[in-house]
């Protein structure tokens, strides 16, 4: 065999180069070697391997050049399972669960299945973005005046009247003065967790109720220890009280009998004031709901109170610094539409 200088010195280099790897290698000492007169036995012997093996590479070589010490392409292992697999996953996440079962899992669909493996199951419903375990909740409204009453108060967001003052107004019951063993805890090998004990003292409950500008974002609290019309018409006192008489105020207020009674004799005494209510099963469209939930993670979730009052003051505390860097919240929704479902933070953001 007989090698141009352009291919000794490829082949050589593969041989003595650190990064070649060695298949590639052994290949290029079996061409150099057969270029100095060797048999493919004499190669053999040395390189430790068959004589058929250098045939092979030898006459590779002879019909394909440098090319022919390449690894040829492989089609790889045949497939298990085919896109009508996958088609049959899909259909039986569409059929009951089996009897004592509640939802489908990987493992159920792959017995029901009978020659698919649960890993392939997994391995389809992950590309696919399946979760069967994920649960979402979802509230639609049946208010045959939706649309009336949520364009209503869309507007009040999006074009106040000029001058006017609007207010998301709304309770928060119950709030428990929760008394936890908080702390760091120093693992055996090392480590150190923060965190609450899982056991808790009750310490009794407080009721809350906030309302939010909608032109300013700013938040102004009242303390009770019900939510009657009482409470409700002594945290309203308080916020008219705040403005002239003349000033028309708007309130944003959902369903709740405390909030529309019958007969309303104190809102025929305050003529500047004017209720709008949420359509039935649409509370997410009070902007107060959005500050309850900021509310919550930053103030109360995880925290410990010995009494109602500490709840208070964490809440008063929260608002005081809350109120410094308020800003309103955008309202992004454009359109509704009857049955729309409950938007996400993204349509409602501050």
């Amino acid at each position: 065999m007989r090698l141009s200088e352009h291919e000794r010195a490829a082949l050589e280099s593969w041989v003595h180069s650190g990064t070649t790897q060695q298949r590639y290698a052994f290949r290029a000492q079996i061409i150099l070697m057969a270029h100095e007169g060797h048999t493919n036995v004499a190669i053999a012997a040395q390189l430790d391997t068959r004589p058929t093996t250098v045939g092979k590479w030898r006459n590779r070589f002879a019909q394909q050049g440098l090319e022919g010490l390449l690894d040829a392409p492989r089609s790889g292992r045949p497939t298990d399972y085919d896109d009508q697999t996958e088609r049959r996953i899909l259909t039986m996440l569409d059929e009951p669960p089996p009897e004592g079962h509640a939802s489908w899992n990987g493992r159920l669909v792959a017995a029901a299945l009978g020659d698919v493996s649960a890993d392939h199951v997994w391995r389809v419903l992950r590309r696919r973005g399946i979760s069967l375990q994920r649960r979402r909740g979802f509230c639609i409204s049946t208010d045959p005046e939706f649309v009336p009453k949520a364009a209503d108060i869309v507007g009040l967001y999006l074009a106040p009247p000029e001058n006017a003052v609007v207010l998301c107004v709304d309770g928060k019951p119950s709030l428990q003065a929760l008394e936890r063993a908080q702390g760091w805890l120093r693992l055996p090998d090392g480590r150190a967790l923060t965190g609450f004990s899982h056991e808790y003292k009750r310490h009794g409950t407080t009721t809350l109720f906030a309302a939010l500008d909608t032109a300013t974002g700013l938040v102004k609290d009242g303390h009770y220890n019900r939510r009657r019309r009482r409470e409700f018409l002594d945290f309203m006192n308080e916020l008219i009280a705040d403005h002239n008489d003349d000033t028309e105020i708007h309130v944003v207020l959902d369903n709740l009998s405390t909030h529309k009674p019958k007969d309303d004799r104190w809102l025929r005494r305050h003529h500047n004031v004017h209720l709008h209510f949420t359509p039935t099963h649409a509370s997410w469209l009070n902007q107060i709901e959005i500050w309850f939930s900021i509310l919550s993670r930053a103030a109360l979730t995880g925290a410990s109170f010995e009494s109602p009052r500490q709840v208070r003051q964490a809440i008063d505390r929260f608002i005081k610094a809350y109120n410094h860097t308020a800003a309103p919240f955008e309202w992004k929704k454009q359109t509704v539409t009857p049955g729309t479902l409950k938007p996400t933070h993204a349509d409602l953001c501050k």
